[in-house]
């Protein structure tokens, strides 16, 4: 255990309050600095000491002084035996927040709640920091609940504490955790974040809420339309505080700090804290002091998760991640990607292997994302394929394996990943592979975190070492057997209606209208006459194209106009002038027109003299379209067809007229 003093001034001011005496090791220096001033003050979990007085020059380590004392004093044997936490009621927690939590089996605090639960119901600024799974979502969540005015008690209805979390799942999460906690006082703890409809959310801060848990997005957005008043906020906690204060969520952050009052409670909660995100934070608050629920002596990684690295060729992890999910006495099982596509694509080969999975990822609805996460947790599903989006806070019990199917981009994001798993004191898996090309970025992580992983195992879906480390029956294939399919899949958990947009796959899909409910739509029928170019058909083949005035045929016809074939050798002057409109083709070495009138009341063909090949036609319709758009010109290059008449028949021209016939294409 490391403490870093502040200088005696300092240590006077940042005393903790009374009640956390015996939570202090008896051996801590509150010494002065050399370096002056600071306004941070590091506390970590109790060691059993020796009694050794320090002075106010110097630092004692709790590790020396054990060095240095006298080996096996008999008055320092009750010390050194593991002291049981304190309850609840013993730290000053309300009874009714006790009561609540009793309910759900929770009687004493873990290690980072029992260091920060004094100092934050003492209205201290605190810095957070503990492994995953040590229940930090309590930590803050009894004080912001202790503090809160309830509905009875006379509470106006304005937000008085607000939670600001990276994730919808993990604000869902939230939500219901502190909810739990202030049961029996009856707060009203609402969500905010999107994916889901406006009018829900305006609905109940409108009706009064005490406590607001949110993501950055829609709580700026409902702050900016002053839907969300923050001026009653006196408490403000940024959970996963690392990535909150990162560059992408840090203007966010400081707009949304811009609408509460000065003078607020902060505390800020992560696993991981950059000695950067540390400086940064040290803004935000008053005075922080920074408690780390964690021996120095351990690692980063919690204790009782099994850690394996395996290094695994991409055409093969598949091979590799289908065996070891048919491990002995595996439970639920999380499989971390870093692109949405992979995450797709691997939920989908799982599931024609038999297997029971279910992507999680920003790309899919926030109904559809609520439905896998429903189905992970109720069991339907065992295998949840996601992004890093499920990587923070997610809770979800049972979960006995975590897979890192490609390699993480650095430490924090590994400890996040495997943090899944060995939650709350539990045991876990913890698989991760490293690709060739993975191998740099691996070793970066391996060392930051002090891993004995330098050199990943060669491992394929053959080796034996991966039967025998992660006790995989030695008959396991690539498939599930149809006996062990008994899970009910992704489809038996109903996708919940949000009301709101959202990306891909977000819109539900909507019921078919039975028969009866179908509009009766009349009928219609329309016969379609192809009239464009008939002027270059018309001077392909020898006729002329005339208007309904009379005038002799110009290609050029007026805008409106419907144009009219004819043959200038045998039909009379004026060509066609009842405004009838005209199909031209060429049948061999014949031309076939056929005119169809504005009164819709025939047809006709004519051969090269003239003479009508067909009798009228009553059911061909006039036509009712005028070409406007483009002054009455046709689009095509003609409505001369080829109808390709076989070579040695009567209408054979040869092939040159085969070749070079002009073609119209229908619209």
């Amino acid at each position: 255990m490391v403490i870093t003093p502040p200088s005696q001034q300092a240590a006077d001011r940042l005393t903790p309050p009374r009640g956390i005496g015996p939570l202090a090791p008896r051996g801590e220096s509150r010494a002065g600095s050399a370096n002056g001033h600071r306004s941070e003050q590091t506390r970590s979990v109790p060691l059993s000491v020796t009694d050794t007085p320090s002075t106010d020059t110097e630092t004692t380590s709790p590790t020396e002084a054990v060095s240095d004392s006298p080996a096996g004093p008999t008055d320092q044997a009750p010390e050194q035996a593991p002291q049981e936490a304190p309850l609840f009621a013993e730290i000053g927690v309300r009874a009714e927040t006790v009561a609540a939590l009793a309910e759900v089996g929770i009687l004493r605090p873990f290690a980072i709640q029992a260091l920060t639960l004094p100092l934050a119901l003492a209205r201290t600024d605190i810095i957070g920091q503990a492994r995953t799974g040590t229940g930090k979502t309590l930590a803050f969540g009894i004080p912001i609940v202790q503090v809160a005015t309830a509905k009875d008690e006379g509470a106006t209805g304005r937000p008085q504490a607000l939670v600001v979390v990276p994730t919808r799942e993990l604000c869902v999460q939230v939500t219901a955790d502190i909810a739990r906690a202030g049961l029996g006082r009856g707060l009203r703890v609402l969500a905010v974040y999107g994916g889901r409809a406006y009018e829900p959310q305006l609905s109940a801060l409108r009706a009064g809420v005490e406590i607001v848990v949110g993501t950055p997005g829609r709580l700026l957005d409902l702050a900016r339309q002053k839907a969300l008043d923050l001026g009653e906020v006196r408490t403000l906690v940024l959970d996963e505080a690392d990535e909150m204060l990162d560059l992408g969520f840090l203007p966010d952050v400081e707009r949304i700090i811009a609408f509460l009052p000065e003078g607020r409670h902060t505390m800020l909660f992560s696993a991981t804290m950059p000695g950067p995100v540390i400086s940064l934070a040290r803004r935000l608050m008053i005075r922080p002091v920074h408690v780390r629920a964690e021996q120095p002596d351990e690692g980063r990684t919690v204790p009782n998760t099994q850690q394996h690295v395996f290094r695994a060729h991409a055409l093969d992890k598949m091979e590799v991640l289908a065996r070891l999910l048919q491990a002995a006495d595996r439970g639920l099982a999380m499989v971390f990607v870093r692109t949405r596509r992979t995450a797709d694509k691997v939920a989908e080969d799982l599931a024609r292997r038999g297997f029971a999975a279910a992507p999680v990822h920003g790309d899919l609805g926030q109904g559809q994302r609520e439905q896998a996460l429903r189905a992970f947790r109720a069991g339907k599903v065992d295998v949840l394929v996601a992004t890093d989006v499920a990587a923070r806070g997610i809770d979800v019990g049972g979960v006995t394996h975590v897979v890192n199917y490609q390699c993480p981009e650095d430490e924090n994001v590994y400890l996040h990943r495997i943090g899944r798993t060995g939650r709350a004191g539990g045991s876990g898996v913890a698989i991760t592979f490293v690709d060739w090309d993975d191998l740099p970025r691996w070793t970066l992580v391996n060392r930051a975190l002090a891993l004995p992983f330098e050199e990943p195992l060669e491992t394929y879906s053959t080796s034996a070492h991966l039967f025998e480390l992660l006790g995989i029956p030695a008959e396991v294939k690539g498939t599930l057997p149809h006996a062990a399919r008994t899970r009910a899949g992704l489809a038996a958990e109903e996708v919940e209606d949000l009301g709101g947009g959202g990306r891909r796959g977000s819109r539900p899909r909507t019921r078919e209208r039975s028969a009866e409910e179908q509009p009766v739509r009349p009928a219609r029928t329309r016969v379609r006459q192809r009239t464009r170019g008939a002027g270059a058909a018309a001077a392909a083949t020898g006729l002329s194209v005339a208007g309904t005035d009379g005038a002799p045929g110009d290609p050029g016809v007026d805008a409106g106009t419907d144009a009219g074939v004819t043959d200038l050798a045998s039909a009379p002057a004026g060509g066609v002038t009842d405004g009838s409109v005209a199909e031209v083709h060429v049948l061999g070495g014949e031309t076939a027109v056929r005119h169809d009138s504005g009164s819709g009341s025939g047809s006709a063909e004519a051969d090269e003299d003239g003479l009508d090949l067909a009798s009228t036609d009553p059911s061909a319709e006039p036509a009712r379209r005028r070409r406007r758009r483009r002054g009455g010109r046709g689009r095509g290059t003609g409505t001369v067809r080829d109808n390709g008449s076989e070579p040695g028949s009567d209408g054979d021209l040869g092939s040159d007229v085969t070749d070079h016939a002009p073609r119209a294409e229908s619209a």
